[in-house]
């Protein structure tokens, strides 16, 4: 028997908007799932847009405060794509109300606001989600399979990369994203909070990192309206740019495997250039996000000049089978987004966590934490 779930969507910019269209998509990719959600209610400041979703999206009220939200007996799960200073707020808001949620990383600007919804979370008894969707890749599920497997000998190191552009632009607006208090770290937060989780998915816990950031735009020209993803800004009072546009990180994880981590969100030339590259003793895994299902493979026995293979997964690799009926089919960003929804939905109705959890989302957040602290000092961090 399948069930109604009331939900609502919190903050409706473009990533709003995806896990809005992730809802309405499940029920057609997952249609064993024994929750069909309805979408009750959408929350946002920005005057008119709540509305707007409201009537291309089908929501049954609109909001400009969040609060309404969190107090409609009809919304038994949230998506909170609010920006990041708001996540803590909501978040805890939302989990005391007796609500699910499915949050955004970073989920908030410090490990002790991911940790405080976590908490939140456990003590409400109510299951929790985070978006770290390119783990959710049939691709990557693949990977981390074939290095459990052995298949490529004992990981030596491995080497993961976010790279965009997205930022690059001298006439990007100076939104929340580029400040300390509301957007806490700058590329940080934005893409190392993924490659991090990539890190721990495949290989296991951190165990020390050192890292290196850097600002290389520090100055950029406030908006003078309302903005959505990433507005540029002519003519505006400038003003400085508070958190880093870059960092790289060496890693020592648990298994004694080492690692480099990479991002950038200044990158000219680079758009989503997200990946990794592991090693091991007897062969290595590559993946590209912009080759999403698709592995460069290398096994065997011969050590030295072994090729390496293009692998196509299939439906057999992760939730792959959801979506094409044969190796090779391309799959899109938003695919992810839906199986991140059917990990929360599945989680709501078997009350068991399946996907990203918020316990994942303070690893990642200590792991970055401890990145500001590196870079402040110049030395080795251990992680706990």
């Amino acid at each position: 028997m399948v069930r109604a779930l009331g939900v609502a969507v919190v903050g409706f910019g473009w990533m709003g908007r995806v896990h809005t269209q992730a809802y309405a998509r499940v029920p057609h990719h997952f249609p064993g799932l024994s929750l069909r959600p309805e979408l009750v209610a959408v929350a946002d400041e920005v005057p008119g847009r709540a509305e707007e979703a409201a009537a291309q999206y089908g929501f049954a009220a609109a909001h400009r405060d969040w609060r309404e939200v969190a107090a409609d007996p009809r919304v038994r799960a949230v998506s909170i794509a609010a920006p990041n200073f708001l996540h803590r707020e909501i978040g805890l808001a939302m989990a005391e109300a007796g609500k699910h949620i499915w949050i955004e990383k970073p989920v908030g600007l410090t490990a002790e606001d991911a940790r405080a919804v976590s908490d939140a979370v456990t003590k409400a008894g109510v299951q929790g989600t985070v978006g770290f969707n390119y783990r959710g890749a049939p691709a990557v599920v693949a990977a981390r399979e074939l290095i459990a497997s052995g298949e490529i000998g004992t990981v030596t190191h491995v080497r993961i990369r976010l790279f965009s552009d997205y930022a690059a632009h001298p006439e990007g607006a100076l939104t929340w994203r580029y400040e300390r208090e509301r957007g806490g770290s700058g590329v940080l937060g934005d893409l190392a909070s993924h490659g991090v989780d990539l890190a721990r998915f495949l290989l296991g816990e951190i165990e020390a990192l050192t890292a290196d950031t850097a600002i290389f735009l520090p100055r950029r020209a406030r908006p003078t309206g309302a903005t959505a993803g990433h507005t540029r800004a002519t003519g505006g009072e400038l003003g400085p740019v508070e958190n880093e546009d870059y960092v790289n990180c060496l890693l020592r994880f648990a298994s004694g495997a080492r690692g480099v981590l990479e991002a950038c969100r200044v990158s000219v030339g680079e758009q989503n250039n997200y990946g990794f590259e592991v090693h091991g003793t007897k062969g290595a895994v590559f993946w590209d996000f912009r080759r999403m299902g698709e592995l460069g493979v290398s096994r065997g026995t011969s050590y030295q000049d072994q090729p390496v293979s293009t692998v196509y997964v299939g439906p057999g690799d992760g939730e792959y089978a959801a979506f094409q009926p044969g190796s090779a089919n391309s799959m899109g960003y938003d695919d992810l987004k839906v199986i991140e929804a059917h990990h929360f939905l599945r989680s709501i109705a078997e009350n068991t966590p399946y996907g990203a959890t918020l316990a994942d989302a303070v690893h990642s957040a200590a792991a970055l934490d401890a990145m500001s602290r590196s870079a402040e000092q110049g030395t080795w961090v251990p992680l706990a």
